[in-house]
């Protein structure tokens, strides 16, 4: 649905973009990470052809965007990371205009303000003012204004901003929803939405792809192991000395101090080794108190910073 071949930006004598190549099929949720500053917003205002690229094709469908905008528009809709509303007007009257703009007759354009008002929680809202809205309810605001003409690609730019927990969740089922159908590209800070809503995943660093995959085969593909975390009663200097001499051990830190003989130890294992037996045995033959003994699983976060640090 979505291809991208190739792009390229560059601001003055600045290339913040630099080969991009990746393409979202129909019915995919793509998360689209990476630090700030990385070029997650400039690839979105390119894809929703806001800005023109330097060099490379976005094609929609097949089609070109730069070569048939108007007709490339329609079938997108778009969620800016600075959501551009009129404070003037009221949220139903905002959401009749924009669905005019879109050009949706009148009952079409009734229907669907009462569906996206409902999956965005704004019908209590309808009737106020934007400018006496919560940041959370102008960011509602601005993705029911992105799906109000019933787009098959939706580019979000930081959807969940400002947002409440509950809210948050309620976001992320509307995305899950929507993304079975239609095309989704979405940004975020927050890796755990990334997790419990894309199927893939495209993490960019100063203008590069350094990593794609499903959360899963990211995780799998990374230099990190599973490490290993124990609370111990002991003479610190002593126990963090005889967990490093274990032969199953590559690395061990002191994280936390919980009482003056008690302290946390973050153990990296060796690649391919499973050290929880040895140190259950060190453990006992020391004759340390053991008050918590947990694994601790890659997580994306951990990903994250090794392809962007």
């Amino acid at each position: 649905m979505i291809e991208i071949r190739n792009l390229n930006k560059k601001i003055g004598n600045r290339l913040i973009l630099e080969d991009l190549n990746f393409s979202v099929k129909k019915g995919e949720i793509l998360g689209f990470l990476g630090p700030n500053g990385a070029g997650k917003s400039s690839t979105m205002k390119i894809i929703t052809s806001f800005w023109h690229p330097t060099g490379g094709k976005v094609l929609i469908d097949g089609r070109d965007v730069s070569e048939a905008l108007l007709e490339t528009r329609k079938r997108i809709g778009y969620l800016p990371e600075t959501v551009p509303l009129y404070d003037d007007m009221k949220v139903g009257e905002y959401l009749r205009f924009i669905a005019e703009i879109r050009g949706l007759k009148k009952e079409a354009a009734r229907r669907r303000i009462g569906e996206v008002s409902d999956s965005c929680g704004l019908v209590s809202v309808l009737d106020r003012p934007i400018d006496e809205l919560s940041k959370g309810y102008r960011q509602r605001v601005g993705l029911a204004q992105a799906i109000i003409h019933d787009p098959e690609v939706l580019i979000l730019d930081e959807p969940t901003t400002g947002l409440d927990p509950n809210q948050i969740v309620e976001i992320r089922e509307l995305i899950k929803r929507i993304g079975k159908e239609k095309t989704v590209i979405f940004s975020t800070h927050i890796l755990s939405e990334v997790s419990a809503v894309c199927d893939r995943v495209i993490i960019i660093n100063k203008g590069k792809i350094v990593g794609e995959g499903s959360p899963a085969e990211l995780m799998a593909k990374s230099r990190g192991q599973d490490a290993i975390y124990v609370k111990l009663r002991g003479p610190k200097e002593e126990v963090a000395a005889r967990l490093r001499g274990l032969e199953e051990v590559e690395r061990v830190e002191i994280k936390d101090k919980e009482a003056e003989d008690v302290y946390g130890y973050e153990i990296a294992p060796k690649a391919g080794v499973d050290p929880r037996e040895q140190l259950s045995l060190a453990v006992m033959k020391n004759g340390w108190g053991i008050l918590e003994f947990s694994r601790k699983a890659v997580s994306l976060e951990d990903i994250f910073r090794e392809l962007t640090k």
